[in-house]
């Protein structure tokens, strides 16, 4: 079964910029559809970026424009850049990796990352 790591979270102002990275044990990307999710203190996660086998991607609302989802698949690596980041966005982000992941759908996944914590400071 894959592993997920994520890192690249932090603490930073208003508008500033944030890369996330999620690395994966094994390839992934020929299996699953890839995405990120955050979750806020006693809420369900949800979903911000799904990035496809095919590379189409899809993304929530609150941050279209603003973040871009992506991977390097010789690197077994999936990225979320976060920029022009709102106070709103400080959330603990997750990796997750599903043959049917959606932004709208709900965890258990095929992977499930521990987690980086993002904070936005105004």
């Amino acid at each position: 079964q894959v592993q997920l790591v994520e890192s690249g979270g932090g603490s930073v102002q208003a508008g500033g910029s944030l890369r996330l990275s999620c690395v994966a044990s094994e390839y992934p990307f020929s299996r699953y559809r890839m995405g990120w999710f955050r979750q806020y203190p006693g809420k369900e996660p949800e979903g911000v970026a799904v990035i496809d086998r095919d590379d189409s991607t899809a993304y929530a609302d609150s941050v279209k424009g603003r973040f871009t989802i992506s991977k390097d698949t010789t690197k077994n690596t999936l990225f979320l850049q976060m920029n022009n980041l709102k106070t709103e966005d400080t959330a603990m982000y997750h990796c997750a990796a599903d043959r049917w992941l959606s932004l709208v759908g709900k965890p258990p996944y095929a992977a499930w990352g521990q987690g980086t914590q993002v904070a936005v400071s105004s």
